[in-house]
């Protein structure tokens, strides 16, 4: 776990951080759109709402995230959160190793959805 230095918030794009499962049956649904593979929940990837996605654009790049904690760490971009689905457009979908690099157990109150900042 990194505790988040310098904090700059104009720098960073607010978000609400969700929680999807990356596995092969997990609630993620289909494989990711980046790589059309599925991913263990011990390892830290994210899907970003369409506008974030950008086309695939973000496909394979680490973004930082920070959360309200202090708690700051890196995940790599695998997924679309497609909006047109039903994601709305300010989701950082996250896998529960993001949550649990952030410092936040299971047993927390903000364990699922909680607001953040991230950036590239």
């Amino acid at each position: 776990m990194v505790k988040a230095l310098n904090y700059k918030p104009n720098d960073r794009i607010k978000a609400k951080l969700t929680i999807n499962d990356f596995e092969k049956g997990g609630s993620g649904g289909g494989p990711s759109e980046c790589s059309g593979k599925y991913y263990d929940d011990s390892i830290p990837v994210v899907a970003l709402s369409t506008r974030w996605y950008s086309k695939g654009r973000r496909c394979f790049k680490n973004i930082n995230i920070y959360a309200n904690n202090g708690m700051s760490t890196q995940a790599m971009v695998v997924d679309e959160c497609d909006t047109s689905r039903g994601c709305k457009n300010n989701i950082v979908d996250a896998s529960e190793a993001v949550w649990k690099k952030l410092g936040i157990s299971k047993k927390d109150p903000q364990w699922g959805l909680m607001d953040i900042f991230w950036s590239d």
